[in-house]
């Protein structure tokens, strides 16, 4: 793997701030004697569709989705490990993480930000657009 294309939204503030971090990191080598290149690029919008148009567009914006250059793509928590494994500094956190043991904590790592993503963007999970009664 060479190459990874990052489908971040740019209108969630968390996601600009996780596309930042991501950009400043030192990345890692990619095997071939050179290192993994990110690039990034706005989910659902007109240069995702010319590049990707096989996909669903409006679930890249629900969930960060990873292109490789070999076509693979990674959703939500896998996204998220394949982004660490791309860096330097993160790659062993990342292979630690991809373990069947430690997954579970991925997955939890991932629904917390996507928690925090509602809180900060103004989305609700439930549809109550804050209307509902808490439960508890």
């Amino acid at each position: 793997m060479r190459e990874l294309t990052v489908l971040y939204d740019a209108g969630c503030p968390l996601c600009r701030r996780f596309k930042d971090w991501l950009a400043a990191q030192h990345p890692a080598p990619d095997g071939y004697g050179g290192v993994v290149r990110l690039r990034f690029v706005a989910a659902g919008s007109a240069n995702a569709r010319a590049l990707y148009p096989a996909l669903d567009h409006e679930a890249t914006l629900r969930d960060v989705t990873v292109v490789a250059d070999d076509g693979s793509v990674y959703v939500g928590d896998r996204a998220w490990i394949v982004c660490l494994w791309a860096t330097g500094e993160h790659r062993h956190t990342a292979v630690r993480l991809a373990s069947p043991a430690m997954r579970p904590v991925a997955k939890a790592m991932v629904q917390a930000a996507a928690g925090l993503r509602r809180l900060t963007g103004g989305d609700y999970a439930d549809e109550c657009d804050g209307r509902c009664d808490r439960e508890g």
